[in-house]
């Protein structure tokens, strides 16, 4: 097949993993009859360095023409003074509103081989797949915000229309994995919470017979993320909550680099991101982990370009680098360290 994808490689550590990304896409393609064309853009600090603007027009039309975006990071203390008006992160959330990609998925799953990278007991960790679901377009990160020199303000709002659009993705996907439901809200304080459960309950019992749905308030969520984790299946959330609890339990993972994502809307096109920050203090190193980064390719040809076979490939092959003992700085413990191309360039081996 033929595919146009945008590759915005951002700050830090982003042109590192991105390029791991744009390898193993490139390797996919040639192994498998494709053809994969890449544009490359700015999005982030540099885009304010280079345009005055974190998501350049050059950059909105690329990933609108585009069939997938990979994204790497945005960020770092450079652009993050307490009084800047025009910030990295302002890029990201106009990217996302822009494609109106408003369902944020975060796969979470255990290799056996890296239990002990996790701070956590190996027998908690045991059974670990989960899919966290996270509103992504909605919010406290997209209301009204107000500042003066004595007060600040940030406004939450919920409609049901988005609540119940990112339900149904929550529950479709559960009805093809274990059949189980939880949605975290804060429903005892906030009345976003208390609309987000109801018209959830609702939701749930009118379209979803066979769903089993469990409702937690965050903090025992995030309580029971650390006690209980092979409980969870799917799990659902509003945008703040999301972020917060997804980088909570990249800790089972054993580090924040291991986790991908996948950002979609109602069109094929998606967005895809490792869920890790910038690390602005390793960047240019070649230590960074790219394993977010190359399991998020696999969603990207599994969700934007339905190639499933392609996408489950690269995932096998993540899975046997891993078990034959090559590991990055993040999850090396004891053993010595593998560089971010030394990993990239066994999984491309592995493809082959």
């Amino acid at each position: 097949m033929d595919a146009l994808i945008t590759i915005l490689p951002g700050d830090g550590i982003g042109p590192d993993v991105a390029r791991a990304g744009r390898d193993v896409l490139a390797r996919i393609a040639e192994r498998h009859g494709h053809r994969f064309t890449f544009d490359e853009q700015h999005i982030g600090g540099i885009a304010i360095d280079e345009t005055g603007d974190p998501l350049p027009a050059d950059s909105i039309a690329s990933c609108k023409e585009s069939d997938a975006v990979l994204l790497g990071a945005v960020g770092g203390p450079k652009w993050s003074a307490p009084d800047a008006t025009v910030r990295p992160e302002q890029g990201l959330l106009a990217l996302r509103h822009t494609l109106q990609v408003f369902a944020n998925l975060r796969p979470i799953r255990i290799y056996p081989e890296l239990a002990s990278a996790s701070p956590l007991k190996p027998e908690v960790l045991e059974g670990v797949d989960m899919i966290v679901v996270r509103e992504l377009t909605g919010g406290i990160y997209f209301g009204e915000k107000t500042r003066s020199e004595d007060s600040a303000s940030d406004l939450c709002t919920y409609s049901r229309q988005e609540i119940e659009r990112i339900v149904r993705v929550a529950a479709e996907l559960a009805q093809k994995r274990r059949g189980k439901l939880c949605s975290v809200d804060k429903a005892n304080v906030l009345e976003t919470s208390r609309l987000w459960r109801s018209v959830t309950d609702a939701l749930v019992a009118e379209e979803y017979d066979g769903i089993e749905l469990e409702t937690l308030l965050v903090d025992a969520a995030a309580m029971h993320l650390l006690s209980r984790p092979a409980d969870f299946d799917v799990i659902v959330t509003e945008n703040m909550f999301g972020d917060i609890l997804t980088d909570e339990a990249s800790m089972l993972a054993g580090s924040l680099g291991m986790l991908p994502s996948a950002s979609l809307g109602s069109t094929h096109r998606g967005l895809y991101e490792p869920i890790h920050g910038s690390a602005p203090d390793i960047a240019g190193k070649g230590i960074a982990n790219p394993c977010g980064t190359i399991a998020s390719v696999a969603l990207l040809l599994r969700y934007s370009l339905s190639l499933e076979e392609e996408a489950a490939a690269v995932e096998a092959a993540i899975e046997a680098v891993i078990r034959d003992g090559l590991r990055t700085a993040d999850i090396a413990n004891d053993r010595k360290a593998a560089t971010t191309d030394e990993f990239t360039l066994a999984v491309l081996d592995q493809l082959s």
